[in-house]
């Protein structure tokens, strides 16, 4: 971690001149300049009057974010089958419960359906890209075919089921995760 550049860019975001940092911290701007380029390194002392200066502390400042995956691949996708309802469920992002949306790819045999899903805070989106399925939403039960999509907020119990006679696969994101 190069401190200099990480204190010019919270002075820079905090829209501060080195001059204004400097008298706000009793420090010369020409101290605040060297620190800047690396070419001096402040004390401990002295770190934490700037820090506070620029509205942070020791902690937040040393604290290095957690490079988040973007992109993922075949071999991160988790698998699940369920023989007895008849579908297989594809987790397309890992660990997408600890965000706020959860995508997954849904195959459905036909005869098959999910489980009940009781009502939860968020909504339900799904996208169907084969075969036709039913969304069994409270007391309603709707058709959904290929290439239509299906939108709620999910305040009723729900499930979908495959009552056709070819696969169904549905693009199915859920917020917040509930798979």
């Amino acid at each position: 971690m190069k401190i200099g550049e990480k204190i010019r860019s919270l002075r820079i975001k905090n829209q501060l001149t080195q001059e204004e940092l400097a008298n706000r911290c009793e420090l010369s701007k020409g101290f605040i300049s060297q620190v800047e380029r690396d070419l001096t390194s402040p004390s401990i002392a002295t770190l934490l009057d700037i820090l506070e200066c620029l509205g942070t502390n020791i902690k937040d400042f040393f604290n290095e974010p957690i490079d988040e995956k973007i992109v993922f691949k075949k071999d991160d996708i988790f698998i699940r089958e369920n023989p007895d309802l008849k579908y297989l469920v594809q987790w397309l992002v890992p660990n997408a419960q600890k965000n706020e949306m959860e995508p997954i790819l849904l195959h459905l045999e036909p005869g098959g359906s999910t489980e009940m899903d009781d009502p939860h805070e968020g909504e339900e989106f799904g996208f169907v890209l084969a075969g036709s399925i039913n969304l069994h939403l409270g007391n309603q039960v709707l058709k959904v075919r290929k290439n239509e999509s299906f939108y709620f907020k999910a305040e009723h119990s729900h499930f979908i089921s495959n009552p056709g006679s070819r696969k169904a696969q549905v693009l199915w994101v859920s917020t917040p995760p509930s798979f």
